[in-house]
């Protein structure tokens, strides 16, 4: 067997038995609790985060601005061009293991001094030309083993880094369900304040009427009238601010869903938005493979990793093969004379770094920090998602409570205000009765539609803190 043979088999001896000089560091386990505070003692894994968003928001306005923002949302936009960049990377390093092969045509001429070793040698041999032509046509080939792993590793972080593309995209997502729902929600709870504050003023207006006759009739004085008008005006300044607040709301969704500011035509109202009657949160377990910033962490792990191959891979030496074939001839008219010129060249080299070692040892003690770092972020992730699935559980029980104690108070104070009218009209109660209860009864009914509105961002929240809504 000649040499050229015995070094390409000793190459592939090697590239065969190679060892992982790198031990990954598994993901890792955090500790979770059984179940999540505040939430019932379960086993069951089922969850509302598994339930697609169109079944999960059932409202059809709703739907269809979720539905616009999931399509011309331009975060989504972005998120998606990642991925297809992310995508084309992962292709390319694919082609990391094939040789690399060139094509090379060359011709060029020389004209040596006379007084040059080549020079006197065309003199002494009487080739009969004072220049030296050569023509080459080959095909070149060069091939690094991937021996230390490397170029394996290259490819753990391309496609890690396309999955997290694809996760960052589902955490987009997520997130923007979320904040259209809280947005509609929102504005419909506007709505109602709306309508409350035009109640209010009507009501007002009753009033000052009826004040106003009995000030002509001489039974009360002017100070009646001014106090009765100073409600009714303060009812009446909550109109503009809340059709304000309706018209910069309606933008802000419009933005949100990739259109431009305008009005948003809706049917429903805040009381009646319905959810699910079983609001399941599951088991925290199921949370790590639902949540897309969770699996991020776990596939940043994956990434941290392979670099920590890369750069230990890059102290070791480097096994190349190289090839060359083709024709040559110092000629032109018998450049393709063949098999006269054809020539063949194939060599192998090995390269170790040695003023750089210590430059290549530094990024890769820095490459196993950053892994260290990597596991601390994903048990972090872990660590924050239960917490946000527990905070919006308590926030949605403690929400329902204090709606039930406000619904009670505005019940009474309606009732108060009704009987405070019918008694100021019999000449049994005065008027700062009257506007006392019409106060009070107006800011009951407007924290009563804020708390409705903060119960459904409530589960809004806890559906996006389970990792629904890119389905």
């Amino acid at each position: 067997m000649n040499k050229i043979n015995q070094t390409i088999l000793m190459l592939i001896v090697l590239a065969i038995s190679a060892c992982t000089i790198s031990k990954d560091i598994e993901t890792p386990k955090p500790a979770l609790p059984a179940n999540f505070r505040n939430a019932a003692v379960t086993t069951d894994t089922n969850s509302i985060a598994d339930m697609p968003w169109k079944s999960f928001f059932t409202d059809v306005v709703l739907q269809k601005l979720i539905d616009s923002a999931v399509v011309k949302n331009y975060d989504m936009q972005i998120a998606v061009k990642n991925i297809e960049a992310s995508q084309l990377l992962f292709k390319q390093v694919k082609w990391n293991n094939v040789p690399e092969v060139a094509l090379n045509v060359t011709a060029n001429t020389q004209r040596p001094s006379d007084n040059s070793l080549t020079g006197l040698s065309l003199s002494q041999y009487g080739i009969g030309s004072r220049h030296i032509e050569d023509y080459s046509a080959n095909v070149s080939l060069s091939w690094e083993a991937d021996i230390w792993g490397k170029i394996h590793n290259q490819q753990r972080v391309a496609l890690a880094a396309y999955l997290q593309t694809a996760e960052a995209k589902k955490a987009i997502q997520t997130n923007l369900v979320s904040t259209v729902a809280q947005g509609y929600y929102n504005l419909l709870m506007l709505d109602a304040q709306l309508n409350i504050a035009k109640a209010n003023v009507r009501l007002n207006d009753s009033t000052l009427r009826i004040v106003n006759l009995q000030y002509d009739a001489g039974q009360v004085t002017l100070l009646a009238v001014q106090q009765t008008r100073a409600q009714q005006q303060a009812a009446a300044e909550l109109i503009p601010q809340f059709e304000q607040n309706i018209a910069i709301q309606e933008n802000a969704l419009r933005i949100l869903t990739g259109e431009l500011p305008g009005e948003i035509l809706r049917s429903s109202t805040l009381d009646q938005i319905t959810f699910p009657r079983d609001l399941s949160a599951g088991v925290p377990s199921a949370l790590v493979s639902r949540r897309p910033d969770v699996k991020s962490y776990e596939l940043a792990l994956i990434t941290a990793n392979a670099n920590v191959g890369i750069n230990k891979a890059a102290l070791y030496p480097a096994l190349r093969i190289t090839a060359s074939g083709g024709i040559n001839s110092f000629m032109a008219n018998n450049w393709f004379n063949i098999p006269a010129s054809l020539f063949g060249i194939v060599g192998g080299s090995i390269g170790q770094p040695l003023f750089q070692h210590k430059q290549l040892k530094t990024a890769y003690q820095v490459s196993e920090v950053e892994r260290e770092k990597t596991v601390l972020q994903f048990r972090q992730s872990v660590l924050n998602a239960v917490g946000e699935v527990s905070g919006a559980l308590v926030q949605l029980e403690k929400l329902k409570a204090q709606q039930t104690l406000i619904a009670n108070r505005v019940s009474t104070l309606q009732q108060a205000t009704k009987n405070a009218n019918l008694l100021f009209k019999n000449g049994m109660a005065n008027y700062l009765e009257v506007i006392t209860a019409q106060s009070n009864v107006l800011q009951s009914e407007l924290e009563l539609a804020s708390v409705k509105r903060n119960e459904l961002n409530a589960v809004s929240e806890l559906y996006q803190s389970l990792g629904g809504g890119w389905k």
